[in-house]
């Protein structure tokens, strides 16, 4: 009965030994993942720091100019309290402005582990815009959004997510940047796609796509941009199908591309 069982015991180590290292293995890679995934996003970043250092100097700016006002407003005889009370106001509502903008760039700059949460995804959209608004500007293009009032909450890293969208309106940014004798246009639009589905879409009108890019667009290191690592995209798509959605891209009839994602909606969401 022991010569018998002793096979068995040596199977069942070995198995548990495989389990072991193949879990190490998937560990390893999903570390690997989110380094990787943070690298981007501080790259692009990075790019960003003329128009993310706008974005701060502008309420910084307004709280100077309030706070000269404010001082004029006491100093006349006599002072002008209603005035200086308004000046006040604008200075404390410029500093939440600037507060904001830095806790986004802290949130997306930090590198923190995925937590999971029921979010509205139309939030994360205006908090990117925010974010970009001086980029867009710089780059004479004209956003539209079209907003669903009543998309579902989504399941997913608010982080993460955020890395999505902002991927994909630099991607569109850039896509632009040689359009001449016509508008530059981005359109962003989200809306409930199905049961159980929200979905998201970034189309602009640029110089488009071609088969022959569409084949390779999320490959790593495949990039159509001089100076590109080719990274954005397919980290993008690597966070959504961990989302348990899908990222695809398509050309438009006109010009550009449009590139959507889908994820299921937080469970128990109606609204």
């Amino acid at each position: 009965r022991d010569l018998h069982s002793f096979p068995t015991r040596r199977s069942s180590d070995l198995l548990q030994l495989e389990i072991s290292e193949r879990k190490r293995a998937e560990e390893a890679f999903h570390k690997t993942q989110a380094e990787l995934a943070h690298l981007t996003r501080v790259m692009t970043m990075s790019e960003l720091a003329t128009s993310i250092a706008h974005e701060v100097n502008q309420p910084l700016a307004a709280i100077v100019t309030n706070g000269d006002a404010c001082v004029r407003w006491l100093g006349l005889e006599p002072p002008n309290l209603d005035r200086a009370r308004d000046s006040v106001a604008r200075m404390i509502n410029e500093g939440k402005r600037a507060s904001e903008v830095i806790k986004r760039i802290r949130a997306l700059s930090k590198k923190t582990t995925p937590h999971k949460s029921a979010l509205q995804i139309n939030e994360l959209i205006h908090e990117m815009i925010a974010l970009l608004g001086t980029e867009l500007l710089k780059n004479k293009i004209r956003l539209t959004t079209q907003l669903g009032p009543d998309v579902p909450l989504v399941f997913g890293d608010r982080v993460q997510l955020q890395q999505v969208i902002l991927n994909l309106v630099v991607n569109g940014i850039e896509a632009m940047s040689e359009v001449q004798g016509r508008s530059r246009e981005l359109l962003m639009r989200t809306e409930k796609a199905s049961s159980d589905r929200v979905q998201v879409s970034v189309q602009d009108c640029g110089c488009g796509l071609d088969a022959e890019q569409s084949e390779h667009l999320f490959e790593a290191f495949f990039t159509t941009k001089p100076g590109g690592i080719g990274m954005g995209l397919s980290i993008s798509r690597t966070i959504i199908e961990a989302h348990g959605g899908r990222l695809w891209a398509s050309p438009t009839s006109d010009y550009g591309a449009k590139f959507q994602f889908a994820l299921p909606m937080a469970e128990g969401s109606e609204s």
